[in-house]
């Protein structure tokens, strides 16, 4: 992983320049210096890893019954990775930018995630259903074939191997399309991968533009389910495709998530909480917690105690010792940032901390926004209905817990919420209101392999994480036996 390094595409058994042997530079976002190079797929590249799938799972011993087969290569691929924990870390960050800490902390996720779908790999199994008469009926779940899988850019390896290591477990080949902005971590998984013992062809890594790889490989006749995180509007064209070929689709498509707090929580640790939910990873996060609801007798104490902690984040170069919060993630990205913040002055925001891009001269040449608090703005504003994608966030008040779910629940979105509340009663009711797959109380943002991870309404479709998430790569089939009569004793 040398800084010259040049990153191919993974199909089948080689690492390759790819149909048309084009190439981009990788930029580290804290300089936007170029530190890298990585093919750029195509259509026909695509093409070549779903064939290169389809004929793996014919040749190899991946999709037989023996879930345990699959089970100890998944385990050993782990144990690679955590021995590597710390150089992947660092790709990590030089690619997209965030603290080399939380850079850490995702690829430990990533191991704990290949550890459970390992210990699910051996434990997919079918029923048997009480029918009339002397029939047996039974069920068993086999794998879907060749599985797509589309990632997104702000974690870069977390979000691949959330959907791809259960698709591998239950006995699938399995295709990954990484962003292009930050695929590096992802072609260095699928090297591990190989050397670790998963079949040649079992994971294929095409990376390229996904206005021309993401549909070619849905497309493709041989794919048989999709998993995508991204924008709502991306996703909506891939499940379009999936849905004329009638083959399922995982959809994660993000949120605008509500932290409701009310008079009688810990404001510290809810102001620590907030500060985590929309400032880490520079508030690039699906579920980044941007609208803060907050009781009007402790609005101005809470939204000063955030001010604060956001006014001494040390902004810096991930890599850099004790850097906070990093850059976003490209020139773009910072554009778009600086843009919603904008509005919100047009639209009557208050801005309380932040609101521009990083004024130290030591970081100019990078993509680095102030840790940025709004008030004061109208629900219609832009910057409070749509996912921005970076650390700003939205203040307002509440009068009772009425109030506080009508604005919560005032987006499209469903993703995420959290309750801040001593009061038991008042957290869980607040809880089963709010119109979220997920729901935390006293807690910043946090997941585990084994929690599902879903949103309501605009924020997706299915789910990924949890103990089911193996089997959601199955497709179930019954089968009935007339057992016939019973034959007479001689």
């Amino acid at each position: 992983m040398s800084s010259e390094a040049t990153y191919g595409l993974l199909i089948g058994s080689r690492e390759e320049p790819g149909h048309r042997a084009e190439r981009r530079p990788v930029l580290d976002p804290a300089t936007n210096r170029p530190f890298a190079e990585v093919a750029v797929g195509d259509a026909d590249d695509a093409r070549a890893a779903m064939e290169s799938a389809e004929r793996a799972l014919g040749e190899s011993f991946w999709a037989s019954d023996d879930g345990g087969k699959r089970a100890k290569v998944l385990l050993r691929l782990a144990g690679r990775l955590e021995e590597q924990q710390e150089a992947f870390a660092r790709l990590e960050t030089q690619n997209m930018g965030k603290p080399l800490r939380e850079s850490r902390i995702d690829i430990g996720f990533v191991v704990r995630t290949l550890e459970y779908v390992a210990g699910l790999a051996d434990k997919i199994q079918g029923e048997t259903i009480p029918v009339p008469g002397n029939r047996l009926d039974y069920t068993t779940r086999e794998p879907l074939g060749v599985t797509v899988h589309i990632a997104p850019w702000n974690y870069p390896l977390l979000l691949s191997i959330r959907s791809v290591g259960p698709a591998l477990a239950a006995g699938n080949a399995a295709v990954l399309k990484p962003a292009s902005l930050t695929p590096l971590t992802a072609i260095a998984f699928g090297r591990l991968a190989r050397d670790a013992g998963v079949p040649d062809g079992i994971l294929s890594v095409v990376s390229g533009p996904g206005a021309t790889v993401g549909p070619a490989l849905v497309r493709d006749p041989r794919c048989a389910a999709v998993s995508f995180t991204g924008s709502a509007d991306a996703g909506i064209a891939i499940a379009e495709i999936a849905a004329r070929r009638v083959v399922p689709a995982t959809l994660e498509l993000g949120g605008k998530s509500p932290v409701v707090v009310f008079p009688d929580a810990d404001l510290d640790r809810a102001a620590r909480g907030i500060a985590f939910g929309i400032f880490g990873n520079a508030g690039q996060m699906c579920w980044a917690a941007s609208r803060l609801i907050v009781h009007a007798s402790v609005r101005e104490r809470l939204v000063e105690k955030v001010r604060t902690i956001a006014q001494a984040l040390k902004l810096g170069p991930g890599t850099a010792e004790g850097v906070e919060m990093g850059p976003v993630a490209s020139r773009d990205q910072e554009a778009r940032v600086l843009g919603y913040i904008e509005r919100a002055r047009q639209d009557g925001g208050t801005i309380v901390v932040g609101g521009t891009k990083a004024g130290d001269p030591a970081l100019a040449d990078g993509n680095f926004v102030l840790p940025t608090v709004v008030t004061g703005l109208p629900s219609s504003s832009s910057a409070v209905q749509d996912e921005i994608f970076g650390p700003v966030l939205s203040a307002f008040e509440f009068q009772d817990l009425d109030e506080a779910v009508r604005i919560a629940n005032d987006t499209r979105y469903g993703l995420y919420a959290a309750v801040w509340s001593k009061d038991l009663a008042t957290a869980h009711t607040a809880a089963r209101r709010l119109a979220a797959g997920m729901v935390s109380i006293n807690e910043a943002p946090i997941t585990f392999p084994q929690t599902p991870f879903a949103g309501f309404k605009e924020s997706g479709l299915g789910f990924e994480q949890g103990v089911r998430s193996a089997e959601s790569y199955t497709r179930r089939k019954n089968v009935v036996v007339n057992l016939g009569s019973a034959k007479p004793k001689s």
